[in-house]
């Protein structure tokens, strides 16, 4: 289980580590979900070899071993960042740098 001040830090365009399995996923918070309820999620996107990569994990999930959080902004104009999928990723450090 996931513990509550970490789970205040998982928040559209943080960086976190999912540890699900052998191999962590790391990438960007792009969505989170219903809030705290039984059904909530968050999506996370990176790319791997040229290709973009996003996958929802459940924020109650059993199989979650641990959520690292690598970098969080102070503050992000939007709640959901479905943008980033078409723009570089470094014109999304830029936007990210100066809080969208």
């Amino acid at each position: 289980m996931i513990s509550e001040d970490v789970m205040k830090k998982v928040k559209p365009g943080a960086k976190v580590r999912v540890y699900e399995g052998k191999t962590p996923f790391e990438g960007l918070v792009i969505a989170r979900k219903h809030g705290a309820e039984a059904g909530a999620t968050f999506t996370v996107r990176t790319v791997l070899a040229g290709v973009g990569v996003e996958r929802v994990f459940p924020i109650h999930s059993p199989s979650i071993q641990k959520i690292q959080v690598v970098s969080s902004p102070k503050k992000v104009h939007r709640a959901k960042l479905y943008f980033v999928r078409g723009i570089s990723g470094a014109r999304i450090r830029r936007k990210l740098d100066t809080s969208l």
